[in-house]
């Protein structure tokens, strides 16, 4: 199973959009600096996770998600 997701930074005004077969390690290498990208916004909080049966939906949802309308409804939760 792979798994679309949205983090938010504690922080700052910040949402970030991934995906990934395991989720909770995810999320713990957002949260300890290993991904360049998001080191600067830390700590965060998932505000989002989709379960998609393969890496192909996963992809479209994450897609979905980084766009205007995606980043709306995400801004909603």
């Amino acid at each position: 199973m792979f798994y679309v997701y949205a983090i938010s930074s504690e922080i700052r005004k910040y949402i970030y959009v991934g995906l990934t077969n395991n989720l909770e390690r995810r999320i713990k290498e957002h949260n300890s600096g290993n991904n360049r990208t998001t080191k600067p916004y830390r700590p965060f909080k998932l505000i989002y996770s989709e379960e998609c049966k393969d890496r192909i939906e996963t992809r479209k949802r994450e897609k979905y998600l980084k766009s205007g309308v995606g980043k709306e409804f995400l801004k909603s939760l």
